[in-house]
């Protein structure tokens, strides 16, 4: 008895996934280190001076961490309530954190006890940050007011009430020591001048506003609220550049790169989205477990740290970059010792022992091999195998027929059989590399079940969109023969024409030599 040959399945070339420069600059990472911290984390900042150390805010503590460490290297917990905002001063010596009773505590990153306590806020502060002249911290409290703060005397410069709620979030201008914004509930962002006594522009975001960030050279804002990212020109008086949805829920933090060519949002849908800040494409993605709030890059992107709702903490450092090919590799094998023996041929009195290759079967296989056609084609017609793998059923069917018991494996369906098959037909017929094989099986399945039509609106509906998707085909196809006999007579004429200057040349050539034999 012959050894039962599987199905071969015809194997069609995959359109790969498209690689730039910035998919392998943003898969440079390790497998991400998870940290579980006691709270959902609000916010995540990178001190700007080396050794680049990392304040995580959650719950009541704010917590150090080094670029490599899985524990904190050193803890605040000098909070009554919950903190938030913890902010460096661009030095990195000083750390500012707002708190769920209002006040505002400066830390000395070398020591444990506040330095200075700001009170003037009635109510939780969410919003602290540094101005860039180091000497003055600006914040914002669910108390709806900005206020703008003197370190060395510990005392209230100003306080802006224009917000009509919550103030959420807030950034410093880096050009100018006195500028700085506020982001609020109340769907405004409002830029502030510390020498006015009012806000010098009010921009419309359209949502609640969750995050702002200023463009290092001070001439872009971007806001971010609902499931909106928008982009604003300072300069113009707040012009709207760009309007980005590319995220499903509510998106929480920003970020830019150290090269400021690149800027990262993270929501409350898993993703974090980067952008490339001249087309405002997103050029890359990231996917999380759970919803992100805060998201922050390390100077030179080497870390990227996010905070999560559930109060993990997700850390990913960049891959070491790989050795020179000039590094003395370890000397492998040499090719002849793996192939060694392999093209011996055996001699006269030489006894050859053969192994048996034993194969496993899949199901389909199985069922071909014991002659069952009806339940070998029920396999390949389940959704998962339709959906991922359509050339497995198809190949499955082109065997079927082969055998010629293709229509006895069709007929005697039900009618969620039926309705299965012609499903799967009218979307597959279409395809140049299936219509061979299922205009057959078209064919078959209408003649088979031509006497039923009108006993089952399902099953009418699915023969009326084959008819509709073949319908559509032939036009299709009519339409691309008009183009191709187009393309056809310009080719011809360009054939025509090129053909008649060859002779004319010729011609004229010999008329030339002509000419000149007589003069002489």
């Amino acid at each position: 008895m012959a050894t039962y040959k599987p199905v071969v399945v015809q194997a069609c070339p995959k359109l790969g996934e498209r690689i730039t420069q910035d998919t392998l600059y943003w898969r440079g990472y390790k497998t991400p280190v998870q940290i579980k911290e006691f709270g959902a984390i609000n916010k995540i900042d990178f001190s700007p001076a080396p050794p680049y150390n990392y304040a995580v805010t959650a719950s009541s503590r704010i917590h150090i961490y080094g670029r490599f460490s899985q524990e904190p290297i050193k803890t605040f917990s000098r909070f009554r309530d919950a903190a938030y905002c913890a902010t460096y001063r661009d030095d990195g010596r000083l750390l500012a954190a707002g708190s769920e009773g209002g006040s505002i505590c400066l830390f000395d990153v070398g020591g444990k006890a506040p330095l200075r306590q700001f009170e003037g806020h009635t109510k939780p502060v969410h919003v602290v940050g540094f101005l860039s002249d180091k000497y003055r911290i600006y914040s914002g409290g669910d108390d709806y007011s900005s206020n703008l703060w003197d370190i060395p005397s510990a005392a209230e410069i100003i306080s802006y009430s224009e917000h009509t709620d919550y103030v959420r979030c807030g950034c410093a201008s880096k050009v100018n020591a006195d500028v700085f914004i506020t982001g609020s509930y109340d769907h405004t962002v409002k830029l502030f001048d510390a020498r006015t006594k009012s806000s010098v522009m009010t921009i419309e975001h359209g949502h609640p506003v969750e995050s702002v960030l200023l463009f290092p050279s001070g001439g872009l804002l971007v806001s971010a609220g609902g499931r909106y990212v928008k982009v604003w020109d300072v300069l113009k008086g707040g012009q709207l550049l760009v309007s980005l949805k590319n995220h499903h829920k509510t998106v929480t933090c920003l970020c830019l790169n150290s090269s400021g060519q690149r800027l990262l949002s993270g929501s409350l849908d898993r993703h974090v989205k980067i952008y490339s800040t001249t087309s405002y494409k997103v050029v890359h993605s990231f996917n999380y477990a759970t919803s992100i709030l805060s998201l922050a890059l390390s100077p030179g992107d080497e870390t990227i740290v996010v905070g999560m709702t559930n109060g993990v903490l997700n850390v990913k450092h960049r891959k070491p970059e790989e050795k020179s090919e000039n590094s003395q590799k370890k000397r492998q094998p040499a090719y002849r010792t793996y192939v060694k023996g392999r093209t011996y041929m055996p001699k006269q009195e030489d006894f050859c022992v053969s192994k048996p290759v034993k194969r496993a079967l899949r199901k389909y296989d199985k069922l071909l091999k014991g002659f069952e056609s009806s339940k070998a084609l029920d396999a390949v017609l389940e959704p998962p195998i339709m959906l991922h793998t359509p050339e497995v059923t198809v190949a499955v069917m082109q065997e079927l027929h082969r055998r010629g018991t293709l229509r006895s494996a069709l007929a005697g369906r039900d009618e969620k059989q039926v309705n299965l098959l012609l499903t799967f037909v009218a979307r597959r017929v279409i395809e140049p590399r299936f219509t061979s094989v299922l205009v057959t099986v078209a064919d078959m399945i209408t003649d088979i079940y031509h006497p039923v039509v009108g006993q089952s609106a399902v099953v009418d509906k699915q023969f009326l969109k084959l008819q509709e998707a073949i319908r559509k085909e032939i036009d299709y196809q009519e339409e691309l023969l008009e183009v191709l006999g187009m393309m056809d007579t310009l080719f011809a004429t360009f054939t025509k024409k090129s053909d008649t200057c060859l002779e004319e040349n010729k011609s004229n050539g010999v008329t030339e030599i002509i000419e000149t034999k007589r003069n002489y």
